[in-house]
């Protein structure tokens, strides 16, 4: 097993960014918001002093995850960029920045910064990678694996070595407190599918967006009752609905039940509401074609 160091480099609690080191090879696992991104750097250089950054991984295409990369970059002009070949088309339309850019801003101002550099417009994907690919950084062998539920280009990086995986959101969200939140948001069965390929794989650590490390005890956990989670929700949806239920009906069944105080410090309520919102219609699309 390799000696790895994995530090929590994020500006603010709900945002994403760990550093993982062995020593050697550093590599950025996802950079967060494009406001937060000159912080995430700083912190970044106060861990590796004069090393430098050799790469950024990012699980995918959302704004909170991949717009830190490029104020990281202004620091680390040799870090190379790896994302998924879907994630690294994404990035490329004009449109999709757009997007990413009015997302990042609205929550810029709800924490209060109104002036930032933007540089969304350099944001690109130096190794665009598929499924099976393999990323040598340094001495450490990632395996790429595709894991579409939450977006359609989330991608997973397995460290067989370390029995470590690098896990997007497509697997649910980690709060702490045995506290897991499905976030599928383009494909219901698309996701159960992805639960089916981390099987495949041994899995003693994993590594979680905007929560970080999980120890063997809480992967343990997370493996033995994510997807139940998952399907757990897509049955309360279904028995909402044949009870007569509606969309709105639904939405305020999960505030009231999982919006926790577990959850609250680091799920700003917008972004819970918007994202079950979308779940909802989703199950209902797969699982209750006529409502």
């Amino acid at each position: 097993m390799r000696n790895l160091t994995i530090t929590d480099v994020r500006p603010l609690p709900g945002d994403s960014g760990f550093l993982i080191d062995d020593g050697k090879t550093s590599i950025l696992y996802d950079t967060g918001f494009g406001f937060t991104g000159d912080k995430l750097a700083e912190n970044v250089k106060k861990q590796l002093g004069d090393r430098k950054l050799d790469y950024i991984f990012l699980t995918h295409s959302h704004y909170d995850h991949a717009l830190g990369a490029v104020y990281v970059r202004k620091i680390y002009p040799e870090a190379k960029i790896v994302a998924g070949e879907y994630a690294a088309k994404i990035f490329e339309k004009p449109s999709a920045k757009s997007t990413m850019r009015r997302l990042d801003r609205k929550f810029a101002r709800k924490c209060g910064v109104y002036e930032y550099e933007d540089l969304i417009d350099n944001l690109k994907v130096d190794i665009a990678v598929r499924d099976g690919d393999i990323v040598m950084a340094g001495d450490m062998t990632f395996t790429v694996i595709n894991l579409p539920g939450h977006t359609k280009c989330s991608v997973g990086f397995y460290l067989e070595e370390n029995k470590l995986m690098l896990n997007p959101e497509t697997l649910g969200v980690y709060f702490g407190n045995n506290t897991i939140l499905p976030i599928c948001l383009v494909g219901y069965r698309m996701s159960l599918d992805s639960f089916k390929r981390v099987e495949e794989y041994e899995i003693e650590n994993m590594l979680v967006p905007h929560y970080g490390l999980l120890d063997k005890e809480e992967t343990k956990f997370f493996l033995e009752n994510s997807e139940k989670v998952l399907r757990k929700t897509a049955l309360h949806v279904v028995e909402i609905f044949s009870d007569g239920g509606n969309a709105e009906d639904a939405l305020k069944f999960f505030e009231e039940n999982f919006y926790t105080e577990t959850i609250r410090p680091t799920y700003p309520i917008d972004a819970f509401l918007l994202n079950t919102s979308i779940m909802i219609e989703l199950i209902c699309k797969e699982l209750l074609p006529n409502k």
